[in-house]
């Protein structure tokens, strides 16, 4: 009677599994399915994952072992080279691309894709005057908005701002006896340029103070957006708010300095953004401004430092290109004049080896797994339909490591873009079309100039060399990528 009791149990145990696993959570995808059933074009093959939570565990957890690529490469290996598959991802059915054509469609065609990025990153990092506008208005309001942060004169004005905050933070790293985590240093250090950028801000309580409350910010920015406390999202609410609350005071006190003539020599984005007129003729108004700042904050801190511990990360393990490219900037110091002490916009242009070097971190790390787009209005595609309202991921990474495009494109090789005329959609770190990242100059220059000074005068010591690499929410080493910064002798 026991044994009969016990073989129940398992019996029952064993088809409540087969019937969770093999019609329950085929419930999402026959939703879908049934939803559009008489639509003129199919959904692309794929899986739509569990009712609610679609497939974000297994997203989650491919990310979080260092292996991004995984979760296309399962979906290639059951439903063939496509390049295009459905999903539900983030709480929503979405779409995924990862073939050049088809990202460079969707990138460029602003009558048919919006930013389309979860609610949570739109709530605490979306800069409505650049998002929630239409196509013709983002256009007007990003020419002028961007254009104090990537014209010529202005990355020139920068450099002296970026090179006194890059020294500094060098000459304090090397004089610690301890290991740091090099990661944490560079985030300080793309924090205070956007800062510094923004609104010249010397007072360092404030600085920390609105770092303290970016990072809580950041942390939920794919968060459930769930506003109730106890949850990441609710605390990056509070901290976003605070957040504005301080910039307000920053823009009022600068508001009065304008009306009374107080005219700074140097003006920071706040002076020139408290000046110009929109697209109306109408003046910004502060809520515009603080979303730009935020939007800044979000778009450069993490990548930006991401991308110079990458950079010097790949250069640490391959000698022979930090040669070369150590070589390249005593060159390039060789060839000025004994009065010149700072870099020059002209001397950052002639370092051909070193922007090599930056596009192929860019493409080896992936630091932004995708672009956010959402169609709408149903949109055909190779035969196959993208709803309108679903979400829509150009995930880069796949076609970055994609052999057809990059040959052995493991290796860090930065030699393979000599002459290399990129076929449109092939290299995407920036993103495509009129969204593209309008920051990209900026944090080109700010990479450059400490891939200059590094090189030239310092080099890192890894304590953790073999430490594992987690890909959430950027591909980081777990520790932070731990070292020392060692001064060369004689520098």
């Amino acid at each position: 009677m026991e044994l009969h009791w016990v073989l129940m149990s398992a019996i029952t145990i064993l088809g409540s599994y087969l019937f969770v696993k093999k019609f329950v959570r085929r419930l999402n995808g026959w939703y879908y399915d049934l939803k559009l059933r008489n639509k003129q074009y199919p959904l692309p093959p794929g899986d739509m994952g569990w009712p609610l939570i679609g497939n974000l565990l297994s997203f989650l957890k491919v990310f979080k072992s260092g292996h991004p690529d995984s979760f296309i490469n399962n979906l290639v290996s059951k439903y063939g080279r496509t390049g295009i598959y459905k999903t539900h991802l983030f709480g929503n059915p979405s779409i995924i691309i990862c073939e050049p054509e088809m990202c460079w469609r969707v990138l460029t065609d602003d009558e048919n894709f919006r930013i389309g990025y979860p609610k949570s990153t739109l709530k605490l990092a979306g800069s409505k005057p650049l998002y929630d506008v239409s196509s013709e208005q983002h256009r007007r309001f990003r020419r002028l908005v961007t254009a104090p942060i990537v014209g010529h004169h202005a990355l020139e004005m920068y450099i002296e701002r970026i090179e006194d905050i890059v020294t500094h933070t060098l000459e304090e790293l090397s004089s610690m006896k301890h290991p740091v985590e090099f990661l944490e240093e560079m985030k300080k250090v793309s924090f205070k340029v956007i800062i510094h950028i923004f609104m010249s801000s010397k007072n360092q309580n404030v600085n920390i103070k609105i770092g303290d409350l970016f990072n809580d910010m950041y942390n939920a920015l794919f968060s459930l957006p769930i506003n109730v406390p106890g949850f990441a999202f609710h605390r990056a609410l509070k901290a976003r708010k605070k957040l504005v609350q301080m910039v307000q005071s920053v823009m009022d006190k600068r508001r009065l300095m304008i009306k009374n003539g107080q005219v700074r020599d140097k003006k920071d984005l706040i002076d020139i953004l408290l000046q110009i007129n929109d697209v109306n003729g109408q003046k910004l108004e502060d809520e515009d401004i603080t979303d730009l700042l935020v939007g800044f904050l979000f778009a450069g801190r993490e990548s930006t430092a991401t991308g110079m511990t990458w950079s010097i990360t790949y250069l640490t393990q391959h000698p022979d290109i930090l040669k070369k490219a150590k070589e390249e900037q005593e060159e390039i110091v060789k060839t000025r004049s004994p009065s010149q002490k700072q870099l020059t916009l002209k001397e950052i242009k002639q370092m051909v080896f070193l922007s090599q070097i930056i596009d192929e971190m860019l493409r080896r790390a992936n630091i932004a797994f995708s672009t956010f787009r959402a169609a709408t209005s149903d949109v055909n595609i190779n035969g196959y339909i993208i709803p309108k309202g679903w979400r829509v991921l150009t995930w880069a990474s796949t076609i970055h490591m994609d052999p057809k495009y990059y040959p052995n494109p493991e290796e860090f090789n930065p030699s393979r873009w000599d002459d290399y005329n990129a076929q449109a959609g092939t290299f995407l770190p920036f993103g495509a079309g009129s969204r593209l990242c309008p920051g990209r100059d900026l944090a080109k220059l700010e990479i450059s100039i400490f891939l200059h000074y590094f090189l030239l005068n310092y080099k890192l010591e890894r304590i953790n060399p073999e430490c594992p690499i987690t890909s959430w929410p950027v591909p980081k080493h777990i520790d932070n990528c731990l070292a020392k910064v060692i001064k060369v002798s004689g520098a």
